[in-house]
């Protein structure tokens, strides 16, 4: 189960989630001409990707943030962005753009902190930007529990599309991000899942402030736990009557 979209458009234009969207694809773009050459390629993510050993040992501590924008595969980015483009924009709304970005880095901090902690001595790089939009569903979560979300159901070859609350999309993926992490050993690569877990829970606490000086549960009534804005579908009030029939 997946997201494919919400049904509450932003009220301003989200430009730092569409900056942030558009630089992780510049980056990408840019790392996937130096595929070709291995060596270039390693060079490339041993400066700016995060290994958890470098970092322990306290040298390249800025791959902690740059690392959240590097991405390994079509797959990996086109999630990572459409994760981001769904939540991203309220989260943008309700920080401001400034506010958003600074939680957005620091949720993405956390995560690698998260990883980081869960294999200090791990020698393999660790890439994407899925910690910190991790967090920014924390946080969405806290904030816009029974926002509409549209999810794709695939069960083997079959799938079907249906609108569920918030709050199932996010809590069903955070519980499949435990139970994966505690069957993973992170030493060994594959997904990170402690950094999802760790940006996940950062978002969730960084945003309870806000939550709380917008007088907590009050917030939730005041929109039914929605965002504060209209739904994206309007109904439409025709003027063509309606024609019944008439048995005869």
């Amino acid at each position: 189960m997946f997201p494919i979209k919400d049904h509450n458009p932003s009220e301003r234009t989200p430009y730092v989630t569409i900056g942030l969207i558009v630089i992780n694809v510049l980056v990408y773009l840019y790392s996937s001409q130096l595929a070709a050459t291995q060596a270039q390629l390693g060079a490339f993510y041993y400066d700016w990707a995060s290994v958890p050993a470098l970092v322990t040992d306290g040298r390249q501590t800025h791959t902690i943030i740059t690392s959240m924008f590097l991405h390994g595969g079509l797959l990996h980015i086109g999630l990572n962005m459409l994760f981001l483009w769904i939540f991203g924009d309220n989260m943008e709304d309700a920080f401001g753009h400034i506010g958003f970005l600074l939680f957005y880095l620091a949720s993405g901090i956390a995560a690698n902190l998260a990883h980081i902690a869960s294999a200090p001595d791990s020698q393999i790089p660790m890439i994407g930007a899925s910690g910190a939009i991790a967090g920014v569903m924390g946080g969405y979560l806290l904030l816009f529990p029974r926002a509409r979300i549209d999810v794709i159901v695939i069960f083997i070859i079959f799938f079907k599309r249906f609108t569920v609350p918030a709050w199932v999309v996010l809590i069903f993926w955070f519980a499949l991000q435990i139970l994966s992490g505690v069957g993973s050993d992170p030493a060994t690569g594959g997904v990170a899942y402690w950094a999802h877990i760790g940006g996940f829970a950062a978002g969730f606490l960084l945003t309870v402030p806000y939550w709380m000086l917008h007088r907590g549960p009050a917030y939730w009534r005041a929109n039914q736990g929605r965002p504060p804005h209209p739904p994206r579908e309007i109904e439409r009030v025709t003027t063509i009557p309606t024609v019944t029939r008439r048995r005869r």
